[in-house]
């Protein structure tokens, strides 16, 4: 008696069978969830409409860097001059002064400024009594709610020639030290006064990713023998790397926009050489001199030099640590 073998054959699909019907892809289903979720999406409303008016709108603005502005004249400028105002500010020994002033106080505040609130944050996380932890994080979160006056008034007032720093260097037997005046210690008050202002709120982020990391994990380490130091370098940083790494992307996109009210509030002509950016320097040209077509080609120029690094971190990122903002 002779057998055949027959050879198995993959089960047939839904497709395939007698009298299966096949969905249709819906469509519109975006019409159907803005029906269903439209009080969801009028939150939305009131931001985009801001980002329009505030963000996108003034950007047409943008083309008077290329045409002579006269003030009670055309919004758009009078005569088309092309590349002139580039030109003049690319030649002036002021400009690359303030750019240079630029980059170091924007490479200050991003290389001391953004680590602090991660050291912070893992240090509040280990902090057990929740009384003391509640403290420390009310003491360093109220001076973001400080206004910008308020901190730079404060700041003036305690590095005044007869202020508190003054006085407490001359119990030491120590000479006053102009503070407000002298160039050299500007970059110093600026970047400490920024830490002192921006690492508290900055845990915050970082404190809410920490809560997302499993548990399993630490007690994965403590079986393998990891210390605390171990487990924050191994389980830790790595737990929370795609929010420093959003972080860092947006602070390196903001890196030319070194915070102009509280250099405009600290700063005074004899700290021009070290405290002279470039947006209190576009701010002068522009308002207090009228060269808006002046200042308009220097404010472009900075933004396209933000968007470059913007663009560039946010690419390094996707391709080296696998996170980036799109």
């Amino acid at each position: 008696m002779s057998t055949s073998v027959k050879s198995a054959s993959p089960p047939p699909s839904l497709e395939n069978l007698p009298g299966a019907v096949t969905r249709p892809v819906p469509r519109g289903g975006w019409r159907r969830a803005l029906r269903r979720d439209w009080q969801l999406y009028s939150l939305a409303v009131l931001p985009l409409l801001f980002f329009l008016v505030f963000r996108y709108l003034p950007m047409v603005g943008n083309v008077i860097a290329f045409r002579r502005f006269e003030p009670g004249g055309s919004m758009f400028g009078e005569d088309w001059v092309g590349l002139r105002y580039v030109r003049m500010f690319l030649s002036d020994p002021t400009f690359w002064q303030v750019f240079r002033n630029t980059l170091w106080l924007g490479g200050l505040t991003l290389v001391f400024c953004f680590p602090i609130p991660i050291v912070l944050a893992l240090l509040l996380n280990e902090v057990r009594r929740r009384s003391l932890k509640r403290f420390v994080q009310s003491v360093s979160y109220l001076p973001h709610f400080l206004s910008i006056v308020i901190v730079a008034g404060l700041t003036m007032q305690m590095l005044a020639t007869d202020g508190p720093v003054n006085h407490a260097l001359g119990w030491f037997g120590h000479d006053e030290i102009r503070f407000i005046q002298e160039p050299d210690w500007f970059r110093t008050i600026y970047v400490g006064s920024e830490i002192w202002q921006t690492a508290g709120w900055g845990t915050i982020l970082y404190l809410a990713a920490l809560t997302t990391i499993d548990e399993d994990l630490y007690e994965a380490a403590r079986i393998d023998g990891a210390n605390r130091w171990r487990q924050i370098w191994h389980v830790t940083l790595p737990g929370i790397r795609p929010t420093m790494v959003t972080l860092l992307i947006l602070n390196v996109g903001t890196f030319m926009a070194v915070g102009f009210e509280k250099v405009l509030l600290l700063y005074n002509p004899l700290t021009y050489p070290s405290a002279d950016v470039i947006s209190t320097y576009v701010y002068r040209a522009g308002v207090e001199s009228n060269s808006f077509s002046y200042a308009a080609a220097i404010g472009l120029f900075e933004a396209v030099i933000g968007l470059v690094l913007i663009t560039t971190a946010n690419t390094l990122s996707r391709r080296t640590v696998g996170t980036s903002l799109w």
